[in-house]
């Protein structure tokens, strides 16, 4: 985007396809803040970017912590399925 005298002037145009309920969305959301669709996507992808990225998930970490929280499934017996799991990935991998 460049400004001249004050006004912005788009220097990309781009097109997208999107579903139904999306384009309500964008819609409902320019109409309430009284901007251009292209507008709302913008303060979209602003906001979007300052986000904090999300942790990468660990696997075995969030079995454990599922094994660990639900009384239905015994500790050892979901440690045991890790390191069952963990040798067959290893054997599997080495061929």
């Amino acid at each position: 985007m460049v400004c001249n005298d004050g006004m912005a002037v788009m220097t990309h145009r781009t097109t997208f396809t999107l579903d139904g309920a999306t384009v309500r969305r964008l819609k409902r959301l320019a109409s309430r803040w009284k901007v251009s669709q292209a507008e709302v996507i913008r303060r979209a992808v602003a906001q979007a970017e300052v986000q904090p990225d999300p942790l990468p998930a660990d696997p075995v970490s969030m079995l454990r912590q599922l094994h660990q929280s639900s009384e239905a499934i015994d500790p050892k017996r979901a440690d045991s399925y890790l390191a069952e799991v963990y040798t067959d990935r290893k054997r599997w991998r080495s061929r």
